[in-house]
């Protein structure tokens, strides 16, 4: 598990902003779906450009950072953008 910060840590949006991820620096990951907050937690890996994530109910998915501002992942394209973090406190 990734336990200190890399390049890829931070927010992931779609162009539409319904699906929206927070890679957090320890190697745990928020997902938001649309106005559900928090709707998907987990843990990833990241290797190179490859990202690989576990969420706490089992599904799986990869992907692959295109350059430093694009992510291809779970069939979806993903964009980094500067703004306030998803976490929210733990369970």
């Amino acid at each position: 598990m990734a336990t200190t910060a890399h390049p890829y840590a931070g927010l992931w949006i779609t162009d539409d902003a319904r699906v929206r991820h927070e890679l957090l620096p320890s190697g745990r990951y928020i997902e938001a779906r649309g106005t559900r907050e928090g709707a998907y937690r987990g843990r990833y890996e990241v290797s190179g450009t490859r990202i690989e994530c576990w969420d706490d109910t089992g599904f799986t998915a990869d992907g692959v950072f295109v350059d430093a501002n694009t992510l291809h992942h779970g069939g979806m394209v993903l964009r980094r953008r500067e703004q306030a973090p998803l976490a929210l406190p733990a369970r």
